[in-house]
């Protein structure tokens, strides 16, 4: 029978020329192994080794499955070295995906600090909306995700999950606006202005469950999904935007970013995880959780 341990005895037999040594070297006696070999070679369907008046020598079936032994045993080795080391939370790939504008900071900077700690584990990024993650990690796509519980909560089937943070809206300016001195601002204040927005029309929106809260439907201007091509439109004096938190730092110098008054709506984000998650996951979720103290974006 092939298993491993019949193929580490006979690598050390073929490798030592002896039944002795390699039961002294494994802790057999040279019986032991000769009837261990014995059994091998019924099972190969004959010999493996010429027995000579001192030692033995392989055969040429010997020397073909010698070459088999040592590529398997190799492999089997690499593969418990590796097993540990992905248990261990030192190797192996880590899948992460994010909502995007989670990948603006929060998730680039904190893949930057495990990388520093775990170099030895490979990191894979994919960016999708909340739902679709979800989707993805309990198909076992995803190690980890980070989500938010916007516009619809939280699935109700939820893996396990971990609060990072709230996100808080501030409000991006052109830097000439009537407001932007201010040191915050009203969001009723700007119910006249042109709005840039990211979605397309009729889906829910912070900005559009903000400025209900606050009493009015916000006049729509230019559809534009990435914050770049937002920032270039608020630059140019075409109208103005809320900004998340998380998207603070892509703020251009330019443009002047101020916090809401009174009672603007937050969204939560959360790190989930499969029910019995990798250790470079749970890692990689306590640095998140972190992001607020190491990094935290001041309105400018």
């Amino acid at each position: 029978m092939l298993d491993a341990n019949t193929l580490r005895l006979f690598r050390e037999v073929a490798e030592s020329g002896s039944f002795t040594a390699a039961a002294e070297l494994l802790g057999y006696t040279q019986s032991a192994v000769s009837r261990r070999i014995a059994a091998l070679e019924r099972d190969a369907g004959g010999p493996l080794f010429e027995r000579l008046a001192r030692g033995v020598r392989l055969t040429p079936a010997g020397a073909a499955l010698h070459r088999h032994a040592v590529a398997v045993l190799d492999r089997l080795e690499r593969a418990g070295e590796e097993l540990a080391a992905i248990h261990g939370g030192r190797g192996g790939t880590l899948r992460v995906g994010a909502f995007a504008t989670a990948n603006v900071d929060l998730v680039p900077r904190t893949l930057k600090q495990f990388a520093a700690r775990r170099p030895g584990v490979e990191l894979r990024l994919v960016e999708d909306l909340t739902g679709r993650l979800m989707e993805r990690l309990r198909a076992g796509a995803l190690d980890v995700a980070v989500i938010s519980d916007y516009p619809a909560g939280l699935p109700a089937d939820a893996p396990r999950t971990v609060l990072l943070r709230e996100d808080r809206l501030f409000v991006a300016l052109p830097a000439g606006h009537r407001l932007a001195g201010d040191a915050d601002v009203d969001l009723r204040d700007l119910a006249e202005e042109t709005w840039i927005e990211a979605a397309p029309r009729g889906q829910p929106t912070l900005l559009v469950t903000a400025c209900a809260a606050a009493g009015f439907t916000p006049r729509s201007g230019l559809r534009v999904a990435g914050w770049a091509g937002k920032f270039g439109c608020l630059a140019a004096g075409l109208g103005v935007t809320l900004v998340p938190e998380l998207a603070a730092r892509a703020v251009p110098p330019d443009l002047v970013l101020r916090p809401l008054r009174g009672m603007a709506p937050v969204r939560k984000v959360y790190a989930a995880l499969p029910e019995q998650p990798l250790p470079a996951a749970l890692e990689l979720v306590e640095l998140l959780g972190q992001w607020e103290t190491c990094t935290t974006a001041s309105p400018t």
